[in-house]
């Protein structure tokens, strides 16, 4: 009998894991589909949800080496960033859904687009330079050593909390953000809790000033640039981009995709930034995008608004390591570059709590897609 899937710390995983996936320092070891082809997974998958280990799924889908090797389709309720309950949905590959925060890694990705224009800052920048119309913030105890690096690793040391508060309540910091008249002033005036650089808080805001800096030095607004760098030249279907309450596009949460174009994005690193012959995302950018910054206290690791983790089949005791985006309700995009693999998920279980929504994932991804890999 298979064991059940474990989260697995990545504390142990050194950087070339996921270097390899762009082509730098490590080849990564290629492996064909499994001779029991993607019917086990349909098998599994049919298995976990009977069982009650796997619920709320809205679409699974699978590729390796740039090739499609699974998708499935469900139905249920959903619901859209700032549209409220959509009510029974039936997916199939014609239908968007939220990316939730996996739109944060979508951000991260397009500011080294955007820099390698030279349309915003880099990382050494001063955070409170680029935006010279809060003086009056600047001059602040502290705020003078804060950079675009520590908005980029989620490491400002602001007082902010989105993880233990839950979304829903006025003292979330993101739901916080959202009601307030002026967001930019509302993140840059936050306390300084703690040291920059040192301790890894999430935080909504600091893709809030990623997407307000995108828009200022391209001319352009989040989604136009979007659409104009990265969405239209890997042929995406329909994009949504939800605005707050003040008209401004949530850059922490408000994107929606159809199923594969997200799975597009993760093929997109795969292919070390590279989509039909051309260099999308600056090599450059993608090294330093997945290099490990901070230590999250669960022992995952995170870039520049990409995780870095590992899973472990069900199985086998070999953790796999992975770069991924993660959102709210079950949202996940992952790149196993050991495996030349790439899986986006979508679920509803916006009303789950967290460890909920963990456990589904984990019997998800370690239970019913990797025993197929490895």
């Amino acid at each position: 009998m298979r064991k059940q899937p474990t989260a697995v710390p990545a504390a142990g995983l050194d950087r070339r894991h996921f270097l390899a996936g762009l082509g730098a320092g490590l080849i990564a070891t290629q492996r064909a589909f499994a001779a029991e082809g993607p019917g086990q997974i349909a098998q599994r998958l049919a298995q976990a949800e009977r069982e009650g280990r796997v619920s709320g799924l809205h679409t699974l889908l699978v590729s390796q080496g740039g090739k499609l090797v699974f998708e499935h389709y469900g139905q249920g309720d959903d619901a859209a960033s700032g549209r409220g309950p959509l009510g029974h949905v039936v997916f199939g590959p014609d239908v968007p859904h939220d990316l939730r925060s996996v739109t944060k890694s979508v951000v991260g990705l397009v500011y080294g687009i955007a820099l390698a224009a030279g349309k915003v800052p880099p990382p050494e920048a001063k955070l409170y330079a680029q935006f010279p119309e809060y003086t009056d913030l600047a001059g602040q105890a502290g705020r003078d050593r804060l950079a675009i690096h520590h908005v980029l690793s989620m490491t400002l040391g602001f007082d902010w909390d989105e993880l233990t508060i839950p979304y829903g309540d006025p003292r979330n910091g993101e739901d916080a953000m959202e009601r307030a008249p002026d967001r930019l002033r509302f993140i840059l005036e936050r306390p300084i809790v703690g040291e920059a650089g040192v301790r890894w808080t999430y935080c909504g805001g600091a893709t809030a000033l990623l997407g307000a800096l995108i828009a200022k030095g391209t001319g352009e607004s989040l989604p136009a640039y979007c659409r104009r760098v990265l969405f239209d030249p890997m042929g995406f279907g329909p994009v949504a981009w939800s605005k707050g309450n003040d008209g401004e596009y949530r850059a922490a949460s408000g994107l929606r995709l159809l199923p594969r174009d997200l799975l597009k994005i993760g093929e997109l690193l795969r292919a070390r930034g590279v989509w039909n012959g051309a260099q999308l995302l600056p090599l450059d950018w993608g090294r330093r995008m997945i290099a490990p910054a901070v230590t999250i206290a669960d022992g995952r690791r995170y870039g520049y608004h990409w995780y870095l983790g590992a899973s472990v089949a069900a199985g086998t005791s070999s953790p796999q390591p992975w770069l991924g985006g993660i959102g709210w309700g079950g949202q996940r995009l992952y790149v196993f570059p050991g495996l030349d693999l790439v899986v986006a998920q979508h679920c509803g279980n916006y009303g789950k709590p967290g460890s909920e929504q963990l456990r589904i994932n984990e019997a998800i991804i370690g239970g019913v897609v990797l025993p197929s890999f490895v």
